[in-house]
């Protein structure tokens, strides 16, 4: 089965390798669709389309317009109105649509995780845990913090966050991936003793975790937006081919 245009809903590492493969093979032609959010996005391989489509609407319109034969959402796991709009489009087009989520973290021996189901879940947990926090929900995620006052943050993102932030924040800017000893200096520099985080999965920025854990500090770890009614996702790149007819069994 061939599918001479797949479009890609991308920005995250699986999805840059996802494309690198489809471009690599004759005769299939690649999108990616970035939302625009990082200024310095990594190179991609094949075309290149920045900024969103206008809702499942505009999606689905581009979908007919580019004839696209199949629409791969490797989006990061908490862009859950992109998902949305992604399932919605591919049903209004009957374009085969495949979810590509990397599988999340779970605790080991020794974690102390504090399960949230929201950034503002997040925040109204923090008072009970501790005063000086290291904060990785990335940038769009600040304001959910910002009314805390008397507790100290330290919010690490790839570009400066926009306000409101917590009052009393140190921004550093940075990219993964990190390493876990960089991470242990850095909790022991900021005199860090609670960790706030979202589900992301991968390796790229799991070392705050091990680091953690190995200060013996509470992680209070957001949980992922569930995926909508009647869609599934596969962990990596060899699965998302083999939905597509272009890998093995």
């Amino acid at each position: 089965m061939s599918h001479p245009h797949v479009l890609i809903l991308g920005g995250t590492t699986e999805a840059r390798r996802l494309a690198a493969d489809l471009a690599a093979r004759p005769g299939i032609r690649v999108t990616t669709s970035l939302a625009g959010r990082v200024t310095r996005p990594g190179a991609v391989a094949g075309e290149v389309r920045t900024g969103g489509f206008g809702g499942s609407e505009g999606l689905a319109a581009w979908l007919r317009e580019h004839r696209v034969s199949a629409l791969v959402d490797a989006t990061h796991p908490f862009a859950g109105t992109i998902t949305a709009n992604a399932a919605r489009a591919a049903t209004a087009t009957g374009t085969p649509v495949v979810v590509l989520r990397r599988p999340g973290w779970s605790p080991g021996p020794g974690d102390r995780w504090h399960p949230a189901a929201s950034l503002a879940e997040a925040a109204a947990l923090l008072p009970a845990l501790g005063r000086r926090v290291f904060l990785t929900t990335g940038r769009l995620g600040l304001a959910a913090f910002a009314h805390l006052d008397g507790i100290h943050f330290v919010a690490r993102s790839v570009e400066p966050p926009e306000p409101p932030l917590p009052p009393d924040t140190r921004v550093l800017l940075a990219r993964g991936p990190f390493t876990v000893a960089d991470e242990t200096s850095l909790l022991r520099e900021h005199r860090v003793d609670v960790l706030v985080t979202k589900d992301s999965g991968g390796a790229a920025t799991a070392a705050k975790l091990t680091a953690a854990r190995d200060l013996a500090l509470p992680v209070v770890m957001v949980r992922r937006p569930p995926l909508p009614a009647g869609v599934g996702a596969v962990p990596d790149v060899p699965a998302v081919l083999r939905r597509l007819g272009l890998g093995g069994p």
